[in-house]
Formats: C-alpha cells, structure tokens, sequence
C-alpha cells in the first residue's frame, strides 16, 4: 500500500515538473517547427534551382577582389545568430518574440522570393588563387552550398536582425562591449558575404533594404504606440 502511495506521489510529482517545463518553454515550439519547415524547403530549393535559375549580377561585382579570410566572420554567423536567439529564449520572451518575427518574416520572404524566381550567380572563382587553411575553408563552403538561392542575402538580413536584437535588449543595456562585438561581427559577415563571392551586392543592397523596413515595423512601431499612450496618458492627467 504504501509503495503504491509512493508511486502515485512520485508519478503526480514528475508529471507537475513536465507541466512546468511545457508552460515555461513553450515559446520555444513555433521556432523548432519553423525551423524544420525552412530547413527542408530551403534543401529542396538547393536541389531544384541549382540547373535552372536567373543570374544576378551588378558591375560593381567585378570591382570587389576574392579575400579568402572572411571565412571566420562568414561561419561565425551560425552561432552568432543562434546564440542571440537562444539567449533572448531564457532571459526575455518579449525580445524573443521580437526577434523572431524579424527573422522569421524575413526568412519566409526569401524562401518565397526563391520558388517564384529561382535565381544565382557566377562569381566564384575557377580556382582558388592561393593555398591555405583559409582557401581549403571556402573550398569546402562551395562544396555544400551551391551559387544560387542567394536574393536577398538571409546572411546579410539575419545579421541586422541578431544585432538590432542585441541593441534592444533590456538585458544587454549596459553591456556596451557585447554591443559594440555583436556590431562588428555584423559589419564583418556582410562585408564577408561579397569578399567570398558568396553573394552579389545586389543581394546585400535588398538584403539591408529588407532589413530596415522589418525594423520600423518590429521594432519602431512598438516605440511610436508607446510614445502614442505615453502622450495620452498625460494629456489625461492634466485634465
């Protein structure tokens, strides 16, 4: 009797902790299945565009020379995004919703952009001009991920997104190395997007297009109704 006591406690104690973990963590469901969404469209469009797709390119493509260290900042964008968002998952939920529209929004446009208008680019070099751990880095980046699907730049926009993040974090406020890091990193993964020939500058320009427009709306929409309700609520108080 009581070992089956002892089970029913210990059963009802166990499903109370994955109760809580659910209703704590919860949020973080939309972002596992639209990952999962974009991963496997964003595979079949690799598959499917890679023989037939619109070549972009702009004169000012030819002007910017192959500088094979922009691999560290190129590759560096994986965690650097990641780590924004998995950091706003614990610490803030409204920042984490913040960015994720951001991102997702943006990231759903490409995917779209890249069905309706397969596009891609000949840029890449027929071989590499020098031999180094850097050039071996970028061979191996060109051998998994193909010239096309490239407009606009999620490489580029996601950036701008992880560091407005960072900037309107109410954590990170006074963090102001962190800030000034994340805007570097930034800097230096677009600059690294054109630099390895990865993407045309027509690709960035809308990619930073993109994500200025996303801004005000995510981000300065927020600011402009608070500063609305702000207003109003001294107007009523003087009255």
């Amino acid at each position: 009797m009581t070992l089956r006591i002892w089970k029913e406690r210990f059963g009802l104690v166990k499903m109370e902790r994955i109760k809580s973990l659910y209703l704590k963590y919860r949020h973080g469901i939309p972002l596992a299945l639209y990952m999962i969404v974009y991963l496997t469209w964003f595979a079949w469009l690799e598959d499917r565009n890679k023989r037939n797709y619109e070549v972009i390119h702009v004169g000012l493509d030819d002007y910017i020379p192959f500088c094979e260290v922009f691999i560290v900042p190129y590759l560096l964008w994986f965690g650097y995004v990641a780590a924004v968002v998995v950091f706003l998952f614990f610490k803030n939920k409204q920042d984490y919703y913040h960015s994720c529209a951001f991102l997702f929004t943006g990231m759903t446009l490409f995917l779209i952009i890249s069905t309706l208008w397969p596009n891609g680019h000949h840029l890449r070099l027929a071989e590499m001009p020098r031999d180094n751990i850097f050039t071996q880095a970028v061979s191996a980046l060109w051998k998994i991920d193909t010239p096309t699907n490239i407009w606009p730049s999620i490489h580029v926009y996601n950036s701008m997104g992880a560091h407005f993040a960072v900037m309107r974090s109410a954590e990170l406020k006074g963090k102001k190395g962190i800030r000034i890091a994340s805007g570097i990193l930034a800097f230096s993964i677009i600059l690294s997007t054109v630099f390895l020939k990865q993407h045309s500058c027509f690709d960035v320009a809308t990619g930073l297009g993109l994500g200025a427009v996303m801004y005000m709306l995510v981000y300065r929409r927020d600011a402009v109704f608070a500063a609305r309700a702000e207003r109003k609520m001294k107007k009523r108080m003087s009255m």
